[in-house]
């Protein structure tokens, strides 16, 4: 390293401690070294080794080291490998998002169990630290510990992590409570196309906001006295619009009826971690939520966010397409029984267990073991539906799974106008995909796999379903630049390498 960028990193090393209320001796300690070489490093002093940075950056839970390595990270993968073993499903990403919005709700210290620790929650955590909120990971566990500042300080936020995250929408909600006027950085995320954020502002207008997107920011404005006088009607029956509206209601005291609100998973989850925090809220699981709320919030609570349906999904497309058997364990079921019965009629079999509960106490779990056999493609096409109907986001992995059926299938994703055109990647590796239009794939198959070289495609689910078909294809395949991964997914190489994949991670020197 030159001497300027050794002097960057230590500044970086030493803010991050600083942040953290560590003494140089503390940190010293952490890193099982002196108090001297640590401060040698933050002078820029000290020769760094990647090792050596990966072992600050855990110290201090802090991505801010990650500079140092400036090129992505890319994933060679070995394929044609039968997959074997059980494998459990982690928490949710989306119920994670939503519930770290919610900590804002509550003046108390909020404590999130077993939390997934991707970088999605890395980018949010990173904004709400630099507004003032303490985070931090405890010992030897996944419990992330929330403690809000007296007052919250949005001018200092981190625009730079704030504009990674589309996550930034959802403070709109909770921000209302505190403020008569703000404003938010404009939001960013997957690049799956244009998403509207009309269906927010109308859902929050009942609440008084006003918002303005004005030069990269949303400038919004509070009246106080405008409350809701009637159920809110939500015009998109979406996720983060309801957790938006349902932030809103939260410390109202009043009643608030919301129809058109999506029962889904998330939704689901922070309506629990809601009723935690005293708020009343009838009508869970179904499109009409009524919400009774409470003023002030000041309670230390925890709360553990169930499993997620997506990576449920995912794993039992890895299965699929590597014709493995494969147990997959703490599945959320209510949230997968549509996809699990299309994949029935498609010819999948598989055993299931008795239900048990997740340890919010609430949700719904199976394993499941996969029992390889051979697919035929349905006769009609695949499209998603709000919840109860087939999620979304596990939309794509139907396009790697129609891809070893025998026939033809049709994909319809008519939420985003991008996302289908991603699915055309998996031709580089033998599919055969053809773009009806932005929203419509055709896929014959079976497919004949072969191994390629691929940029991941820059929104999370085709990403995936990009690298679970390379687990099929035999030879060695690259996948490059898989940040995108990283945002929705918890350690998803090594977990598949412990059931017998080949998969290893590498940057470009």
């Amino acid at each position: 390293m030159t001497d300027d960028y050794l002097v960057r990193v230590g500044t970086l090393i030493r803010d991050a401690r600083r942040h953290r209320k560590l003494t140089q001796t503390e940190l010293a300690e952490a890193l099982q070294t002196s108090q001297s070489a640590v401060a040698r490093i933050e002078q820029g002093k000290q020769n760094l080794s990647l090792e050596t940075l990966a072992r600050i950056s855990e110290a201090l839970d802090s991505e801010i080291v990650a500079v140092a390595s400036s090129t992505p990270l890319n994933l060679r993968i070995e394929g044609g490998r039968k997959l074997s073993g059980e494998i459990d499903v982690r928490t949710s990403k989306n119920a994670a998002v939503a519930c770290l919005c919610a900590s804002l709700l509550n003046k108390g210290k909020t404590t999130l169990r077993n939390l997934a620790r991707i970088e999605e929650v890395n980018r949010i955590t990173e904004v709400l630290n630099s507004i003032g909120v303490k985070t931090r990971w405890l010992p030897d566990s996944s419990d992330l510990e929330i403690t809000p500042p007296e007052r919250i300080d949005l001018d200092a936020m981190d625009e730079t992590a704030a504009r990674r995250t589309r996550t930034i929408l959802m403070f709109l909600g909770p921000l209302l409570h505190e403020f008569d006027e703000f404003k938010l950085p404009n939001a960013g995320g997957c690049d799956l196309g244009s998403r509207t954020v009309e269906p927010h502002l109308h859902a929050l207008q009942a609440f008084g906001l006003g918002v303005v997107a004005s030069h990269g920011y949303y400038e919004a404005n509070v009246d106080s006295s405008v409350r809701p006088r009637k159920p809110i009607i939500l015009t998109e029956r979406g996720d983060t619009v309801t957790e938006n509206a349902l932030f809103a209601a939260a410390r109202y005291e009043g009643e608030t009826i919301i129809r058109n609100a999506s029962p889904n998973y998330m939704v689901q989850d922070l309506c629990f971690m809601l009723q935690k925090f005293g708020v009343e809220i009838e009508g869970i699981g179904s499109t009409t939520l009524t919400v009774r709320g409470v003023k002030d919030i000041n309670m230390d609570v925890e709360y553990f966010p169930s499993e997620d349906p997506i990576e449920a999904m995912t794993l039992v497309a890895a299965a699929v397409v590597t014709e493995s058997e494969i147990t997959i364990k703490r599945i959320p079921i209510e949230f997968m029984e549509i996809e699990l019965t299309l994949l029935e009629s498609m010819g999948m079999k598989y055993e299931m267990s008795e239900e048990y509960v997740s340890a919010n106490g609430q949700t719904r779990l199976v394993d499941l073991r996969t029992i390889p056999g051979p697919l035929i493609a349905p006769k009609d096409k695949i499209h998603p539906m709000p919840f109860p109907g087939l999620n979304i986001d596990n939309l794509p992995f139907f396009a790697v799974i129609a891809a070893v059926a025998e026939g033809s299938t049709t994909l319809h994703d008519w939420v985003y106008e991008n996302r289908a055109i991603y699915l055309t990647e998996l031709t580089s590796l033998g599919a055969k995909v053809q773009l009806m239009d932005p929203h419509r794939v055709l896929i014959e198959g079976p497919t004949r796999w072969r191994a390629a070289e691929v940029m991941s495609p820059p929104a999370l689910r085709p990403a995936v379903v990009v690298l679970l078909t390379m687990l099929a294809a035999p030879g060695v395949s690259v996948l490059r630049n898989i940040y995108v991964i990283d945002r929705g997914y918890e350690e998803l190489d090594s977990r598949l390498n412990k059931l017998g994949a080949n998969i290893q991670t590498f940057r470009d020197i």
